[in-house]
């Protein structure tokens, strides 16, 4: 069965433009993941350590028959093929891939908690994805992703 799921990419280092890009053909090559929109990139701040360098972040929905937790994995994947690497958490990044929102799915588990925890507090996070899924509702909040901007 496919599922709209919304992820969230984002980048502060070396080619960030590439790296978004990179990651969108990588995903789309996957033969269970088809991107079916984007948001424009956006240059945004850093969380938690404000001498990182500024990051690009956009948004994408795609629709996939993967289960959420194979999802991860291949977004794991990708991050690792473009140089992530898992050194401390706010560390700068080549590669960041979220998973937003999985359709109307809740989970929380070791590991994977869907909608992501923190997306209702992130503008980098709201903004690129209020620009392709503005009506969208959080499943935990019920709120739509515009109303959860505009609170920010």
């Amino acid at each position: 069965m496919q599922k709209n799921v919304f992820l969230g990419l984002g980048s502060n280092l070396g080619g960030r433009e590439a790296y978004l890009e990179k990651a969108i053909e990588q995903l789309n090559a996957d033969v269970e993941i088809n991107v079916l929109a984007r948001s424009q990139i956006l240059q945004t701040e850093p969380v938690g350590d404000l001498s990182l360098p500024l990051f690009l972040n956009m948004a994408i929905e795609v629709e996939t028959s993967l289960t959420p937790r194979a999802l991860l994995a291949v977004c794991l994947d990708i991050e690792l093929a473009n140089g992530r690497k898992r050194d401390e958490k706010w560390a700068s990044r080549t590669l960041d891939i979220d998973i937003l929102f999985f359709g109307e799915l809740i989970i929380d588990e070791e590991g994977l908690t869907v909608p992501h925890p923190e997306v209702a507090n992130r503008r980098f996070a709201l903004e690129p994805l209020a620009e392709i899924a503005a009506m969208y509702v959080n499943p935990v909040n019920k709120e739509p992703v515009w109303a959860m901007l505009q609170r920010l």
